[in-house]
């Protein structure tokens, strides 16, 4: 049984679901680009806890391909991550083993705001703070 923090809570999964893609780190999220509009989830593998190309894979999904549904990290996600990858897109975590969920949950309150723009907030502090 896999723990996920989603939503905001922590929900304990039996299976995966079964319309999920899978993509591997070293996958190109383009080959998913015509069937993304079928798709619920989408998770993307981190390998290795140093292992940054997910970030980027998350990114092309929002931003360039305009995946809407489920994007999960999955692997070597741990509590250090889960700020900057909900900020690139990610909005489901699988957490890898041993990771207390409690702990997890509390690190998307780690920082108040974020000065870059990202997929989570596409225009940079400076431009909302002179809308």
């Amino acid at each position: 049984m896999a723990t996920l923090i989603k939503d905001g809570k922590i929900v304990d999964e039996a299976s995966p679901p079964p319309d999920m893609a899978l993509l591997e780190a070293s996958d190109d999220p383009g080959a998913l680009a015509d069937t993304l509009d079928r798709l619920n989830v989408v998770a993307v593998r981190f390998p290795a806890f140093g292992d940054g190309r997910g970030y980027s894979t998350g990114r092309l999904l929002r931003e360039r391909y305009g995946y809407r549904g489920e994007l999960r990290a999955v692997g070597e996600v741990a509590r250090d991550h889960l700020y900057l990858m909900a900020q690139c897109g990610f909005d489901a975590f699988q957490l890898r083993a041993g990771e207390d969920p409690q702990e997890a949950l509390a690190a998307f309150n780690d920082f108040s705001e974020a000065y870059q723009a990202s997929a989570a907030r596409p225009r940079p502090l400076f431009r909302r703070r002179c809308a």
